[in-house]
């Protein structure tokens, strides 16, 4: 099961109290800051829970594997996510 920004936003609501208008607010402002400082390359680190940064991706060759047609992979920026060892730990745990 996924977990949407709705779901977010009605446990902020019921954990803290905001009203369910002021929740989404909150939410949608924090991923819109999460977005942009990501978009400016900015490293977004979150305490006990992981860290978010750009990296460029030099062209290379790739193969369709339908077709085995060889094709040029573009450059690009992709986004990074690295989980903090607290994170990761838990859920090592519950895997378990």
């Amino acid at each position: 099961m996924a977990l949407t920004k709705k779901d977010i936003s009605l446990s902020i609501h019921n954990k803290i109290g905001l009203s369910k208008v002021q929740s989404a607010k909150f939410v949608d402002s924090f991923f819109s800051i999460l977005k942009n400082m990501t978009v400016k390359n900015d490293i977004v680190k979150l305490t006990h829970f992981g860290t978010f940064k750009t990296r460029d991706k030099k062209e290379r060759l790739g193969r369709n594997p339908k077709t085995k047609k060889s094709a040029v992979i573009s450059s690009r920026k992709v986004v990074q996510f690295g989980a903090n060892t607290k994170l990761r730990n838990m859920v090592n745990k519950t895997s378990k």
